[in-house]
């Protein structure tokens, strides 16, 4: 009985020498966040992405899981981001005669806008004394993921600190696009999508296909176009 007890105990921690169970965790969690974003009423100021990652650090804390196996077990789902990113290009193409319509004001705004999200933050943290890491980590807090990885490595940051900024950052945007649209009488999903995607990424984005597929091909364009002109533009900034 004792033995039979010790292998049944012993299999997570088999499991976790894998990808196995890193990947069944986070996908469990994804969906159960999901699940529970839809019973709570679709809640726009708690996306199923919060849910989710609430609900897979408290498994992992049960588990006694330790958090550097699981990020390399995980590691085969970030694979996934880049192939994900690209895939918002459908949606830009089949809306993209609304996108030329409109090519003026979207160059006007958003060289100014992806230039406010990232100096605003720098500004604060620099202020209350943050570390060049920190700056680094924060930076890219309005670009989507597999582009803010890969420049906050470039800038010498901190890959976690900058997903919960990411986080932060997609869930309150979201909240507030979403707030103030109501009361500044904007209700068009042109200008709803490019500044839920400018600002809040993939969490925008996602919000912004709930409203209609022209809000959710002008987010992905905000993020897409975000992302290149932060990536090209943060270097520089901390060069000089």
């Amino acid at each position: 009985m004792t033995d039979w007890l010790d292998r049944v105990l012993a299999v997570p921690e088999a499991l976790a020498a894998t990808p196995v169970l890193a990947i069944a965790l986070t996908l469990g969690a994804f969906f159960a966040g999901n699940g529970v974003f839809a019973r709570l009423g679709r809640p726009i100021w708690l996306p199923p992405v919060v849910l989710s990652a609430v609900l897979l650090s408290a498994t992992i804390a049960l588990l006694s899981l330790d958090y550097q196996r699981y990020q390399q077990g995980a590691q085969w789902l970030m694979l996934l981001l880049g192939p994900a990113t690209v895939a918002l290009g459908i949606p830009l193409y089949q809306q993209m005669h609304h996108i030329r319509a409109l090519w003026r004001p979207i160059l006007c705004t958003l060289p100014l806008a992806a230039t406010l999200a990232a100096v605003y933050a720098l500004v604060i943290a620099w202020a209350l004394g943050a570390t060049p890491e920190v700056l680094a980590s924060l930076a890219p807090k309005s670009v989507t993921a597999p582009i803010a990885i890969g420049i906050t490595e470039q800038l010498g940051g901190s890959v976690p600190l900058m997903m919960g900024g990411l986080l932060i950052t997609g869930v309150v945007a979201t909240a507030f696009v979403d707030l103030l649209a109501r009361p500044l009488a904007i209700d068009d999903d042109r200008i709803l999508g490019f500044a839920l995607g400018l600002n809040g990424h993939a969490i925008g984005t996602a919000r912004a296909f709930e409203i209609s597929h022209t809000a959710g091909a002008f987010a992905s364009l905000g993020m897409g176009l975000t992302g290149v002109f932060t990536a090209l533009i943060l270097p520089l900034f901390f060069w000089f």
